[in-house]
């Protein structure tokens, strides 16, 4: 018997309250209309409590005269400048502790990231050491230590350490030599600008051909042969003139250029690797051996001379094991060519145009310095602080990203032949990239918003400066507070877009 379904109507209504989509729209309507009203409660009850107080608001007393002072400045300061000019004497001075301790923690995190990976048992311990003590102790405990017990423990400016190449260390700071270019050396710095813009450009095209047709361009190859060649000279011309502090007879110009023409030809037979080895190891002698008489002015010079000795060796047997005796490697980029580039254009026309480039060295006079460029302690340990703390962290950071690599990635590697730095660089790293840059991307935002802490040692960073004085002085709250906020949250945006460009630049793509 067939049963037969005789509803042929319209489907039934439900109710609007049992739509989700009708409900999400409400629900969210409802949490805009209380924000909304949460907001303007607060103008509303911050307008009447200011009008009650007989307090304006508004942004006039930028410029209005400070009257202060600030220790340290980028820009030219006095007590007759703005409010406005103390608004950006902080806010460069934030920018520059942040952008060299950003710097100094990503190279101090990867070296320990990686040294704790290391199949050394002594350089994994010692990076596990630093990092775990590090990273467990307060950030602000750390730059009292740096400022009161190390920096403010240094002798007075009388008895000033001298370290080589002219820099002095007291309680008042650090005293550098200060660069003074003149009007020519303008062209010279736009020149390696240019220079460094299209060595990469260089690369980009190189390796992109390369990734296309398997082989580097015929002219990159060329032009590699050459640059190699003229890099070579030029460092074993230095290599020899250095040498000729031990030997005179090599220092003369003449002796010197056969040499290193003697070291070119060199290069271009097996026994490459021995002119690496033997110019690594005699610029390393002659930098440790200037270096260390200034540092250690106690030590009998023969002592050190034999101890610049052996770091020589050790850096040209280093350099020689590195190398190996192998024949060059077509499928390397060559590193001559942009370091011809961006480095040999700039210095040839350096002394085509006659540029200069001065330093004035700081002279010790009756009660201070004179000349010079002085780093305020607070600066130092600030920076240094930073550096070493946000450092822990990041070297967590590529710890994670590295173990995050499949280890069938480094078994395939070492069946290539690959060589450990080899593999690490081509292969390891660039893959865990994609794991290390979103924390990385955080390490970066809290080492700009923990120089703040700046002003607790002193330094005159955008809290210190304009939350600070210039808040007491003012009485503007509101309005320094949303500058100070404003300032912060757009570094991080700008920082957060950059770092997810790059992070989009490595990310795997998949095929």
């Amino acid at each position: 018997m067939a049963v037969h379904d005789n509803f042929s109507g319209p489907a039934p209504r439900t109710s609007l309250l049992n739509d989700p989509v009708f409900r999400g729209v409400i629900y969210q309507l409802l949490v805009v209309f209380l924000v909304v009203g949460f907001l303007g409660w607060i103008v509303l009850n911050t307008a009447q409590n200011l009008a009650i107080q007989n307090k304006t608001t508004g942004f006039d007393f930028l410029f209005r005269t400070a009257g202060f002072d600030i220790g340290f400045s980028l820009i030219p300061w006095s007590r007759a400048s703005l409010y406005w000019e103390a608004f950006l004497a902080g806010l460069l001075n934030t920018l520059l502790a942040a952008v060299i301790g950003i710097f100094f923690a990503t190279i101090i995190g990867f070296s320990l990231g990686i040294a704790r990976l290391s199949s050394n048992w002594l350089i994994a311990r010692v990076a596990t050491v630093y990092i775990e003590t590090i990273r467990n102790i307060p950030l602000l405990l750390q730059l009292f230590f740096w400022y009161f017990a190390v920096l403010k423990a240094m002798p007075a400016v009388r008895d000033s350490f001298l370290l080589p190449l002219g820099v002095y260390v007291n309680l008042r700071g650090i005293m550098v030599p200060k660069p003074l270019p003149d009007h020519e050396f303008t062209w010279v710095a736009v020149a390696f600008v240019v220079c460094l813009l299209a060595a990469i450009a260089i690369g980009v095209w190189a390796t992109r051909q390369r990734t296309r047709t398997g082989r580097y361009p015929a002219s990159i190859v060329a032009s590699a042969r050459i640059a190699n060649a003229v890099v070579t000279f030029a460092l074993g011309f230095i290599a020899f003139i250095a040498l000729g502090q031990v030997i005179p007879t090599l220092a003369t110009p003449m002796v010197a250029a056969a040499g290193a023409l003697v070291l070119v030809g060199i290069s271009f037979t097996p026994y490459r690797p021995f002119v690496g080895a033997f110019i690594a190891a005699v610029l390393a002698f002659t930098v440790t051996g200037f270096l260390l008489p200034g540092m250690f002015s106690s030590v009998p010079p023969a002592i050190l001379l034999l101890v610049a000795a052996a770091i020589g060796l050790t850096v040209g047997w280093i350099m020689l094991e590195r190398i190996g005796r192998t024949p060059v490697d077509a499928s390397k980029f060559p590193v001559a060519l942009p370091i011809l580039v961006v480095v040999g254009i700039p210095l040839a026309l350096y002394y085509l145009i006659g540029a200069e480039l001065a330093f004035e060295v700081p002279v010790l006079q009756r009660f201070n310095f004179q000349g010079g460029l002085q780093l305020p302690p607070e600066f130092v340990a600030l920076v240094f602080g930073l550096s070493i703390y946000t450092a822990a962290f990041i070297a967590e950071n590529v710890r994670g990203g590295i173990r995050a690599v499949s280890h069938g990635q480094t078994e395939a590697a070492q069946s290539l032949g690959l060589k450990d730095g080899d593999r690490l660089r081509l292969v390891i790293i660039p893959q865990a990239m994609r794991v290390i840059v979103p924390p990385l991307t955080s390490q970066y935002l809290n080492l700009t918003k923990n120089s703040s802490l700046g002003a607790a040692i002193g330094y005159a960073e955008l809290v210190n400066v304009f939350m600070g004085t210039t808040l007491n002085q003012t009485g503007k709250a509101i309005e320094v507070v949303a500058l100070t906020m404003a300032v912060y949250l757009t570094i991080s945006l700008l920082t957060s877009a950059f770092m997810n460009w790059y992070n989009g630049r490595v990310a795997l793509v998949e095929r």
